[in-house]
């Protein structure tokens, strides 16, 4: 069997029984169009290697190995799925690993092939798409080459917003501290089985290289974490919890990063909080 000869997914999920699970935030692709459009969102993969987390029956799955990834790696937690993942499997001719685990415990890094790129590319179950994003986004040397990933749209937002708009904040300047991102493409809430309550977002995150990518997440999370926690308030006064492990001011570090104290966190720029990062980081020594 090959994969255009597989059954609908519609058909696959009565078959095997299947049905969305609310405890993991599953929300099923059945428009194998709108899956290959994701799908071609990861440009050539005719010598990747890609990960996939969550793949449910499979949407994404067949799109992924329609587009010519020359492997593809499926992470599920759920293992009623993992016959009908093994049906694809089969028709892929071999090209399809499956590795039944929590997604947040995996090393993807020693999962996969090193003869090639390595894409990730996923509908994040809602329950675990940002702790997901932020495990990549910190992996140092990073072992991805770009990553294709569906969010709800108010996620994908909060990735993708600048500096002085609602959605910005620490998760828009630690991506962007490490990545160049962008929109990728819209999904209306229809477009899922069953539906959910919000409309979902496909972001594209392309690692900068390694001589413009922020290297230290950890006092990135920290000022971010700190500065963005009250936004309300200046970060003069917003900063002293981060200023606090280190035996400065937070006069003292915005002074150092050139931010004027009198800021509140949404104005200052991703570059901004770069300095501020290292102002922090030398302050605590």
């Amino acid at each position: 069997m090959s994969l255009d000869a597989l059954p609908p997914l519609r058909d696959v999920i009565a078959a095997h029984g299947l049905g969305a699970n609310k405890a993991f935030g599953q929300h099923f692709l059945l428009d194998l169009n709108l899956t290959g459009k994701i799908a071609s969102l990861a440009g050539d993969m005719s010598a990747a290697h890609a990960v996939e987390i969550g793949p449910g029956p499979g949407g994404l799955t067949r799109a992924i190995l329609t587009a010519g990834a020359k492997t593809l790696t499926v992470i599920e937690k759920d293992s009623r799925f993992l016959g009908a993942l093994g049906e694809i499997g089969t028709a892929s001719g071999g090209r399809l690993d499956i590795i039944e685990a929590d997604a947040l415990k995996v090393d993807e890094d020693a999962s996969l092939p090193r003869d090639g790129a390595r894409i990730i590319l996923s509908n994040l179950p809602y329950n675990v798409g940002t702790l997901l994003l932020i495990k990549w986004l910190e992996a140092e040397p990073v072992w991805w080459s770009r990553a294709v990933l569906m969010f709800q749209r108010e996620v994908a937002d909060r990735v993708v917003a600048a500096p002085g708009t609602k959605a910005y904040g620490r998760l828009a300047v630690i991506s962007q501290a490490r990545c160049d991102v962008r929109m990728g493409l819209k999904v209306p809430a229809r477009a899922f089985t069953p539906p959910p309550k919000v409309d979902s977002a496909v972001v594209v995150l392309d690692p900068l290289p390694e001589d413009k990518r922020f290297a230290d997440v950890e006092a990135l999370g920290i000022v971010t974490a700190s500065a963005f926690g009250q936004r309300r308030k200046t970060l003069r006064r917003s900063l002293a919890q981060a200023a606090g492990q280190t035996g400065a001011s937070a006069e003292d570090l915005l002074t150092a990063a050139g931010i004027d104290p009198g800021a509140r966190a949404e104005t200052v720029d991703v570059a901004g909080f770069r300095r501020l990062a290292e102002a922090w980081r030398a302050a605590k020594g």
